[in-house]
Order: C-alpha cells, then structure tokens, then sequence
C-alpha cells in the first residue's frame, strides 16, 4: 500500500512540473503579446494625425512577434523531443546491462581478475609498451611487441604483481603516436545522473555511452 501511494504521488509530482512549464512558457508567450498590443496602441494614440507612421513598421513589429513565438514554441519542442531522447537511450542502454562491451578509457580499476583489450594502432608498430600507473605513481610496463591494427592485450595482476585499486593506462607504441586503449567489460548498470545517461562498467567504472566501441553479447555469469 506504501509503494502506491509513493508511486501515484510520483506520478502526480511528474505531471505537476510538466503542467508548470507548460504555463510558465505561456505565460511569458501572453505576456509578450500583451506588450506588443499596448506599445502598438500607444504608438498610433501618440503620432501626428497629418503625418502617420509608416504602415510598413506596423507589419514588421508583427513580423518580429511572429519570430519571437516561433522560436519560443520551437525552444520548448526542442526541450521535449531532448527529454524522449534521453528515454528512449536510458532504455537502450537498460536493455544491454549484463553484456560484454569494449570500451574506450584510460583508466583502471583491478580487482585481482585478468583484464582484456586491445590497442588500436594507427599504423604498423615496431614495438609497443602498455603503461599503467597506480595511484602511487609507480608505473607498470608490459611490452606487446610489435603489431598493426588493433593489438590484444590481456593484464593479469597476480603475475605482473598489482595490487588491486586504480590505474591509469596508456599505450606507447615505438612511433610516437598515442593510439586508444579499449577494453573488455561487462556492463553492470545503466541511470541517470541530472541530464545525462551512466553506465557502471566493470573493471573500469563510470563511463558516458560515447565511450561504448562496442556490445559484444551476453555470455552469461
């Protein structure tokens, strides 16, 4: 019984505020013309009978009233078809929670599990380094070899002697170039922090949806 009354005063606070910006935008949109109307009649009881006002100016102030409620009308159309926007991703994104994905980052979080990725090589390299940095500073390398493309890389922390917490990771081929790293995840959870779309992603944590390369299924726990 508790959860229904929560839920249908929810209900009704989410209509209260759509209902108060709809006024609050009509409002402002009367308000608008009401002014228009009273400079309009103000002008024509105050010029010279002998010489009246260019007509011209009558039509272009309404040509600019007409501007005004258009971009009005057009800036809260573009709020609400933001708002569907934004639902119909938090749904998209919702229904891939528990896939892997690969995900472009440059930063770690090591729980004892191996992790997997690759670098995406700009060109044919020599050789290239994979850095990792802990939160003490102290640096971790391991030598990929040389490779072209997309170059795998799997960290196993046990072996290479990490200690579980945050690093950060960065590929140094022998060119020079600072390739991207992604990495191998599953995606735990998606919500909604103020306006924008999070995903909670294993082994790496926050991420925007922009740094998603990829959904590469359920595999199952």
């Amino acid at each position: 019984m508790v959860t229904t009354n929560s839920t249908t005063n929810s209900q009704f606070g989410g209509t209260a505020a759509a209902n108060a910006d709809k006024v609050s935008t009509q409002a402002a949109t009367s308000a608008n013309k009401d002014m228009f109307t009273k400079l309009l009649v103000a002008q024509i009881q105050n010029q010279d009978p002998l010489s009246p006002q260019d007509p011209t100016a009558y039509v272009n102030q309404l040509s600019q009233l007409s501007q005004t409620e258009a971009l009005q009308n057009l800036s809260s159309t573009s709020t609400a078809s933001a708002t569907v926007l934004q639902s119909l991703q938090t749904l998209a994104m919702g229904g891939q929670v528990g896939s892997d994905v690969t995900v472009a980052t440059n930063t770690l979080k090591l729980d004892g599990s191996k992790v997997s990725g690759t670098v995406q090589l700009n060109g044919l390299s020599a050789g290239t380094s994979l850095v990792l940095t802990g939160t003490d500073g102290k640096q971790h390398t391991i030598d990929l070899g040389p490779g072209t493309g997309a170059q795998p890389f799997t960290i196993d922390p046990d072996a290479l002697g990490l200690a579980p917490g945050s690093y950060t990771i960065q590929a140094k081929p022998s060119d020079g170039s600072t390739p991207t790293v992604e990495v191998a995840a599953r995606l735990n959870s998606v919500h909604v922090n103020g306006t924008k779309v999070v995903l909670q992603v294993a082994n790496v944590g926050e991420v925007d949806p922009s740094s998603v390369t990829g959904f590469n299924g359920k595999t199952g726990s």
